[in-house]
């Protein structure tokens, strides 16, 4: 983020507060933003909502990268985004509606603001998010992968001699002469 480092998460307010506008990021050097958000949990996403402004200083658009660690100025140019909206002008909370089956377990947010609308320099007031929160699973799963059959593991075939089945026993019970293995 090219505005001053740690000032990002004072935007990320509780809803009561949203509607503060004592509390805001501004870009520093240009009217360019990246905001890298990272969740507790998965998050279904369902809508990303943004107070911006004023007038020129809000951003013209917003490109929202999914679960995407690690990105700056030159590789979020010439990456696509999970999703884009072009912001609107106005004093109120943006409710930016994303494609939910674009967003069913993000663990963190990329928001890139490429421009803004006249401005030299970008202003948030307030980045929340509506969707369901669910707990991440960092315990091992614990399984176990067969890549061959131990025989050893598998019941015995009655009336077979312990034999353990095979394709050729159906063709043997048949009246066919194949061997047990």
């Amino acid at each position: 983020m090219n505005a001053e480092n740690g000032s990002g998460p004072e935007i990320i307010k509780p809803w009561h507060e949203r509607m503060n506008e004592d509390i805001f990021l501004d870009s520093d050097a240009d009217d360019q933003m990246i905001i890298r958000i990272p969740f507790t949990g998965a998050v279904k996403l369902r809508a990303l909502l943004l107070k911006t402004g004023p007038t020129d200083q809000t951003p013209a658009k917003v490109g929202i990268f999914s679960n995407v660690d690690h990105l700056d100025f030159s590789e979020i140019a010439s990456g696509k985004p999970t999703q884009e909206f072009e912001i609107a002008q106005g004093r109120e909370v943006g409710e930016y509606h994303v494609m939910p089956a674009k967003f069913p377990a993000v663990t963190s947010i990329t928001l890139f603001f490429p421009a803004s609308q006249g401005a030299e320099n970008i202003r948030i007031y307030y980045v929340g998010f509506l969707g369901q929160w669910t707990e991440r699973k960092f315990e091992p799963i614990i399984t176990v992968y067969e890549s061959r059959a131990n025989p050893a593991d598998h019941k015995r075939i009655p009336g077979t001699d312990g034999a353990i089945w095979s394709p050729d026993l159906a063709h043997d019970l048949e009246g066919g002469s194949a061997p047990f293995r």
